[in-house]
């Protein structure tokens, strides 16, 4: 199965059962808005200080009765409070309100949430470019600032795990250089040789993977047969695995915003995704972000 876009992806979460979230510090105007405006994608659970939350509500015309608000208890960490309402099946997966994204991965973390899946955690930038037949998942370009081979490893895991969720069988991997060929003044291309190796040998999670080779390459057909590499996948990758985020921050802005694309945004790595949006992300990125972690929300 492949996505080609988000009105796709809606169209399939309408279809099914209403995942609910929970919102952490709920008491946050634009994370409020977001799952306001998700309602019809999904429901909310708002935790964190109950009078504040509905303070907020009231600010944004809403009436707090027609919202399970849950208190956070003295002493408590709220992804912890939030972690209870996932274990208990009275949510599903989780997003970040007014909380500082690394305190609410502590508390993600934490023994006491056992929410822990994976060692690494990482971010996934889901994105529907313009002349691109198809949904590209980036990774990582929000979290993993320079990973190191054992770090990629674990990003390509966390990420393949996350599409399988999706109903992808054997996503394309493009792990993205300046060259196609191992340079060993270019870490990257050694690591991405590496990965290769892992993903032959059947370490790594099912997938055609390609690396180390340019985005050019990855993306234009024409350019990979000009360039004389050999690639059933050039123009028709599923993932583009960046060398650190730097590289994936600015690829991905440069889509959104000189391309105009549409764009996605979680953590994963965790047992349940994690919605984290900038508060300066669109309506529709926040709905989006919404949506695609409500898909693959099953709790495993």
């Amino acid at each position: 199965m492949t996505l080609k876009n988000f009105s796709e992806l809606i169209d399939r979460v309408k279809s099914g059962p209403k995942k609910t979230v929970v919102l952490v510090c709920a008491d946050d105007e634009h994370a409020l808005e977001a799952v306001i405006k998700a309602g019809d994608i999904v429901n909310a659970v708002l935790v964190g200080n109950a009078s504040s939350i509905a303070e907020k509500l009231r600010g944004l015309n809403q009436n707090p009765a027609d919202f399970k608000i849950v208190q956070v208890a003295e002493g408590q960490h709220p992804a912890v409070t939030a972690a209870k309402l996932i274990h208990s099946g009275e949510a599903d997966f989780l997003m970040k309100g007014r909380i500082s994204t690394g305190e609410l991965l502590k508390g993600v973390l934490s023994d006491e949430s056992q929410l822990r899946k994976y060692g690494l955690m990482s971010h996934v930038s889901i994105q529907e470019v313009p002349g691109y037949h198809k949904l590209i998942f980036l990774t990582d370009s929000g979290m993993c600032i320079n990973p190191g081979i054992e770090q990629k490893k674990q990003i390509l895991i966390n990420v393949l795990d996350f599409m399988r969720r999706l109903g992808y069988k054997k996503p394309a991997v493009a792990a993205l250089c300046a060259i196609e060929t191992v340079n060993p003044n270019m870490p990257e291309t050694i690591e991405a040789q590496e990965l290769k190796n892992m993903v032959d040998a059947g370490v790594i999670g099912d997938c055609d993977f390609e690396g180390p080779i340019s985005y050019d390459v990855a993306m234009v057909p024409e350019a990979a047969r000009i360039k004389g590499f050999d690639s059933p996948n050039s123009g028709n990758f599923d993932v583009l695995l960046v060398p650190n985020l730097l590289s994936g921050n600015l690829l991905g802005k440069s889509l959104v915003y000189t391309l105009k694309g549409k764009m996605a945004g979680l953590i994963l790595g965790a047992k349940v995704p994690i919605v984290l949006t900038s508060r300066s992300s669109t309506s529709e990125e926040k709905y989006n972000s919404l949506a695609i972690a409500a898909s693959v929300a099953t709790g495993d």
